[in-house]
């Protein structure tokens, strides 16, 4: 079961990082996030990203295991799905919200981020819901 999670998490972890590069990295993103050029790094240590996706991979998973009893649904699936939706609401729409009140950024923007962190949130839900399941 720990060896279940912790390749799950490892995999987590990379599925963080691609779906960031793939989010953040792409025509669309480039030109709707370049209202953060004045402020963003000019370079990214990719060495840190990783390690911290992985990070992530593993706390994400880890908070879903032990979830998993308490989370609506009767398949590992829907608790999947659940979790997704909680996560994304605590990590993306949280962070959308406050950049809304804080800072003069085009709603296109934080609706692609909004969007598109849903996305993220619901590929590591369905992961979860499918591989991780705690002994009960």
């Amino acid at each position: 079961m720990i060896t279940r999670y912790i390749v799950v998490s490892i995999i987590s972890g990379i599925l963080f990082g691609i779906m960031d590069g793939l989010i953040n990295a792409n025509p669309l993103a480039v030109h709707l996030y370049a209202v953060y050029k004045p402020i963003a790094k000019k370079s990214i240590d990719l060495p840190t990203g990783v390690l911290i996706d992985l990070l992530y991979g593993f706390v994400m998973a880890g908070v879903f295991w032990v979830l998993y009893t308490s989370l609506p649904g009767e398949t590992g699936i829907v608790k999947g799905l659940s979790f997704a939706l909680m996560v994304w609401f605590f990590r993306v729409v949280m962070s959308v919200a406050s950049q809304w009140m804080m800072y003069v950024i085009p709603a296109r923007c934080l609706l692609y981020t909004a969007i598109a962190g849903l996305g993220e949130m619901l590929v590591l839900g369905v992961l979860y819901g499918l591989t991780l399941r705690p002994a009960i």
